[in-house]
């Protein structure tokens, strides 16, 4: 059930790129790089800009990104939010660096933190 590889990662900030692809019943999103104060204005942009007005769950696969700070996980909160009021199923997928960030300020089940990308789309189907 895992998607294969984004070929294109766009390059959004000097230190973060990222990739979209529509999947049967979900939009993902994967990024790699840093996400922090200096990229978190590009990142929500890319992903505002690409959801449009989509009712389609929305995954996020963080398991790439190698750094996060507190922007970073202000704009998940922000993220989540809008998917929250506008209905829209929304996942996070992370690495053990973004899940002990996310984990420290106790986001995991505000984000619906998955451990892998499988997990995240078997969770979409439940």
């Amino acid at each position: 059930m895992g998607a294969g590889p984004i070929i294109d990662l766009q390059r959004l900030t000097v230190s973060l790129r990222g990739g979209y692809e529509q999947q049967p019943g979900c939009l993902l999103f994967r990024f790699t790089g840093q996400l922090d104060a200096y990229s978190d204005k590009h990142f929500l942009t890319f992903i505002s800009e690409q959801r449009g007005s989509s009712s389609l769950p929305v995954v996020i696969d963080l398991s790439r990104i190698d750094f996060i700070d507190s922007s970073g996980l202000g704009v998940l909160v922000q993220l989540a939010k809008q998917c929250q009021d506008a209905g829209v199923q929304f996942l996070v997928v992370g690495n053990a660096r973004v899940v002990q960030t996310v984990k420290l300020v106790r986001l995991e089940e505000f984000l619906h933190l998955q451990p892998d990308l499988d997990t995240a789309l078997g969770a979409l189907a439940a």
